[in-house]
């Protein structure tokens, strides 16, 4: 059977990673309970605030971003290889099928689709595509898109998984074997590590750290001085913080005294508020990070939940990409792109 992180992400009682065939189906609740671990919590997110159900029935979603120029949200199903839009008026539709490679091209890949987006300063939608094996920017007028890295020291990456770009135009990403059937043991992958990269404005690709087993979400702090990567292993379920330029590293959040048969998941998608506080999934739900790392709150989904991000007008909805559900809950938190 092939190992992969899905399936224990959707059970975190599993002793290795299982296979993610199966696919739940059961709604995430109207209403789920925050766990409070620090009264500095309160302010930035109300015990009481319901978790709102927008849409349903994927496979494993992921990837959220929300658009502030189109005032709406697009996630991706990697392995269904679509990603889809969702607005308040709209609901959510199809927006790239397929979001990675063609139907015909899929030979090799267990999650052939699109993976982490995010909208980048000139406005185009940067594509962590699996199928591709490679980092895109589509524009949104015409569709096109321009393959920005799809190889480093001449070899293909493995499957890009997660992006996100600094206020000088760096790009940062991660590259798990997570779209490669059979993973680390699959005849396409040629890295010789899951690493995190650095790649910028004028092409310079720089892979910052190789130690890593299962790199996964990444995010920046507010004065782009510290960079998350969060690593979904069970051995290992931790979020390091890095220099940008990839010289330190040390563990920020350790997940592993949160894993319990009643808490799917483990650390994987990111979003920073403002004030510095990471929302960062793992094990049960999304936690409430301070920035030195501590615990302060947990928003239980119910499942593996793999991403979130801010989103509305006023960046204080968290929409968070939970299983095969699409779900948001109101914060007292906003976030980084509105500050």
């Amino acid at each position: 059977m092939i190992q992969t992180r899905r399936g224990f992400m959707g059970s975190a009682a599993a002793a290795t990673l299982l296979s993610a065939c199966a696919t739940r189906t059961d709604p995430a609740p109207s209403v789920s309970h925050i766990e409070i671990f620090d009264p500095a919590a309160t302010s930035l997110i109300d015990a009481s605030a319901p978790i709102e159900t927008l849409s349903s029935g994927y496979t494993w979603s992921e990837g959220p971003v929300w658009d502030r120029a189109r005032n709406c949200l697009y996630f991706t199903d990697v392995p269904g290889n679509i990603a889809w839009k969702w607005s308040e008026g709209g609901g959510a539709t199809e927006f790239l099928n397929p979001s990675g490679v063609a139907l015909g091209e899929t030979t090799g890949f267990r999650e052939p689709g699109a993976n982490g987006l995010a909208i980048a300063q000139d406005g185009s939608l940067l594509i962590c595509n699996h199928g591709r094996r490679a980092i895109e920017k589509m524009d949104f007028t015409t569709g096109q898109r321009e393959t920005l890295a799809a190889t480093f020291n001449g070899k293909k990456f493995n499957s890009p998984n997660d992006i996100v770009e600094g206020p000088d135009g760096s790009l940062f990403f991660t590259d798990p074997p997570y779209g490669l059937e059979g993973m680390n043991d699959s005849p396409l992958k040629e890295q010789d590590a899951n690493g995190v990269y650095r790649l910028l404005p004028d092409g310079t690709l720089t892979r910052l750290i190789d130690t890593m087993t299962f790199p996964n979400g990444v995010a920046l702090s507010p004065d782009s001085q510290t960079l998350y990567v969060s690593q979904s292993d069970p051995d290992q379920p931790v979020i390091l913080r890095m220099s940008p330029d990839g010289t330190s590293s040390s563990v920020l959040f350790d997940a592993k005294p949160f894993m319990s048969e009643f808490a799917p998941g483990l650390p994987d998608g990111m979003a920073v508020a403002s004030s510095g506080h990471i929302f960062a999934t793992g094990p049960g739900g999304v936690f409430l990070l301070s920035p030195e790392g501590k615990p302060l709150a947990r928003i239980n989904t119910g499942k593996a939940t793999a991403n979130c991000c801010f989103g509305d007008a006023d960046g204080q909805t968290l929409y968070m990409t939970a299983h095969d559900t699409l779900v948001r809950i109101r914060t007292k938190a906003t976030g980084l792109a509105w500050s």
